[in-house]
């Protein structure tokens, strides 16, 4: 995965199938992704595997459902990449942009990414394409 444009998808295990089908289009735009499920080994130090991706990772996709917003692993990739002032971007699954904006457990910072619903994702697809191609930014300044 060294020296290729990096998407660390960060999910609920429940979730996993459809973190999978991302990281195949992340990939057919042209990207590698982290993904632990794949990425991840039988005596691993998950921890440790985690913050290297993370340190690797160009951006970070995260699949917001209802179990996953519940996921204190979530919530810390999110700072992560949060405090490296990484693009973060949520794709939203069984939730609305007024779920996350009502919901007062929901820290604020998430509320401030931007939100694509699933059925939406392609845009942000396309927009992979040319950052991983070297046609955008790759790191956000405006955060």
């Amino acid at each position: 995965m060294a020296g290729s444009y990096q998407i660390f998808i960060s999910h609920s295990s429940i979730d996993t199938w459809v973190a999978e089908q991302l990281a195949a289009h992340v990939a057919r735009a042209g990207a590698t992704s982290f993904l632990d499920a794949a990425h991840i080994e039988h005596g691993d130090d998950f921890d440790e595997v985690i913050l290297a991706a993370a340190q690797a990772s160009s951006e970070m996709l995260v699949l917001l459902t209802p179990w996953s917003k519940d996921r204190p692993y979530v919530w810390m990739e999110i700072g992560m990449f949060r405090l490296s002032r990484k693009r973060v971007v949520a794709v939203l699954h069984g939730l609305t942009s007024s779920d996350i904006a009502t919901d007062e457990r929901i820290p604020v910072v998430l509320k401030k990414i931007d939100l694509v619903g699933l059925n939406d994702v392609a845009s942000y697809f396309a927009q992979l394409q040319r950052r991983a191609n070297g046609e955008g930014d790759h790191v956000r300044q405006d955060v």
